[in-house]
């Protein structure tokens, strides 16, 4: 199954007041793995950044004066998520964004028509099943990094591929993936490599379905001596 866990950053709250998108941050994932593939793309709006949402985010007007406006990048963006199930934190506000964006483009040109996002993708809301599973808490992505334990210490302005990095480890934690640390200073692969792997540790993601992991049990020495170390144990504590 190929995922695209997204997310984006805008001029402001409501498309219909005329606010636009200014970067969008997305990731790849299949069968539960990250691929490495990413899209990001920071986008000029066509118009002014209110100050307030600047504060959150960090784009301001002089930042996107030079990046492209969206009807340049539309099909690229739509290429990398067309037929792949979207994994997005509040869904209804990135998609409501970014069909505005598609349907404001489809009235400018005859072909090829982009979106709706709902018919041509999958759409998960990983804010909605976060309040399924921990009801009446926060549910922020900042509150669900603190209650899964996942370092979002980059994190001190919202940024869309940052956001979406950080979503695809809380995603994995709420539907039972695991991380695990290795250390691996035989194989200095760039392509194994993350933060820290210069002193050789490689972050490895283990995604183990039911089923595949193997259970050995103990033979009659085995368990033998198992028992003889836990009687030692106790007797030395109980002396001591």
């Amino acid at each position: 199954m190929r995922q695209i866990i997204l997310d984006t950053e805008t001029t402001g709250i409501d498309p219909k007041e005329g606010h636009r998108l200014v970067e969008i941050g997305a990731v790849e994932m299949v069968n539960r793995r990250l691929t490495g593939n990413t899209y990001h793309q920071y986008i000029n709006p066509e118009r002014h950044i209110d100050a307030e949402v600047v504060a959150v985010h960090g784009i301001d007007d002089d930042k996107v004066a030079n990046e492209p406006v969206f009807a340049d990048i539309a099909d690229d963006f739509w290429a990398f998520i067309a037929g792949a199930e979207l994994v997005i934190h509040n869904a209804a506000f990135d998609v409501g964004f970014i069909d505005h964006e598609l349907a404001m483009l489809n009235k400018k040109r005859c072909e090829p028509v982009l979106g709706p996002v709902a018919e041509h993708c999958g759409i998960l809301d990983t804010l909605g099943l976060a309040r399924q599973k921990h009801p009446g808490q926060r549910n922020n992505l900042d509150a669900l990094c603190k209650r899964y334990e996942i370092d979002n210490g980059r994190r001190v302005l919202h940024g869309a591929l940052l956001d979406a990095e950080i979503l695809a480890d809380v995603y994995l934690a709420m539907t039972g993936g695991q991380t695990a640390l290795t250390l691996d200073a035989g194989n200095p692969s760039a392509d194994n490599q993350q933060e820290g792997s210069d002193q050789g540790l490689t972050v490895q993601r283990l995604m183990l379905s039911p089923g595949q992991l193997k259970v050995i049990a103990p033979d009659a020495a085995e368990q033998a001596a198992h028992e003889a170390k836990c009687q030692a144990h106790k007797l030395s504590w109980q002396q001591g």
